[in-house]
């Protein structure tokens, strides 16, 4: 009888291996970047958005970006003084919290903060994010939809009907008010009709320099 192929043994130990060793690779080129690189940053991201964040890497060729992995980036720079890897940079591992990402550049401070205070594109809010603005749909003709799409309107809460085979709104709908925690409907509602109110930026919380070693806090809303 063959045997079955759930009766084959996976080595856990050699997942586990591969998972170190990547994160190993990960902790050499944070230090390299250390070593290589004048500045470093550490940013943090609003709405993150994985094409945004490519669009930026993209601009930014002749420098590195780190996102994602804050505990392994808080091994890399060290957790305290007695094994930070340089100077000051166990600082830098106290901000690695939340949506957080790691620049190394040669840029100045200035340069890196001009950049990032203009970098803001709009997007598509997702559920969970906060409405920006109170959003009202008059009552009429959806012209924009076909009549295949009025069941699935309907279905996300729309007062809708198929008049003489357009697809209509048969009443004002309050969509969402300023403040609301958007739910998977409403986001989907607003992504429909084309109205987007998620920011994608990013912010300079630290910085540290490699040469002097010395670190700095950024004030919030520099820039």
């Amino acid at each position: 009888m063959p045997k079955s192929k759930r009766d084959k043994k996976i080595s856990l130990t050699k997942t586990a291996k591969k998972g170190l060793e990547l994160k190993q690779k990960l902790i050499e080129e944070l230090r390299k970047c250390v070593d290589t690189y004048r500045n470093l940053f550490v940013f943090s991201v609003a709405n993150m958005r994985n094409n945004k964040l490519k669009d930026i890497r993209t601009a930014w060729k002749h420098s590195r970006f780190f996102f994602g992995k804050n505990k392994v980036m808080t091994v890399a720079l060290g957790k305290g003084e007695t094994d930070e890897y340089k100077d000051n940079l166990h600082k830098v591992s106290k901000c690695l919290r939340g949506e957080v990402g790691i620049l190394f550049t040669n840029k100045t401070k200035d340069e890196v903060q001009e950049y990032f205070s203009h970098f803001k594109e709009m997007d598509y809010a997702r559920a969970g994010n906060q409405a920006q603005m109170d959003i009202t749909l008059d009552e009429g003709p959806l012209e924009q939809f076909t009549h295949s799409m009025e069941p699935q309107l309907r279905q996300l809460g729309l007062p809708t009907a198929l008049k003489k085979g357009v697809v209509t709104l048969l009443k004002d709908h309050e969509v969402c008010k300023e403040g609301d925690v958007l739910t998977p409907e409403q986001a989907r509602i607003l992504k429909l009709f084309g109205i987007e109110m998620a920011e994608f930026k990013l912010q300079i919380k630290c910085m540290w320099n490699s040469e002097t070693g010395e670190f700095e806090n950024i004030a919030e809303g520099h820039g």
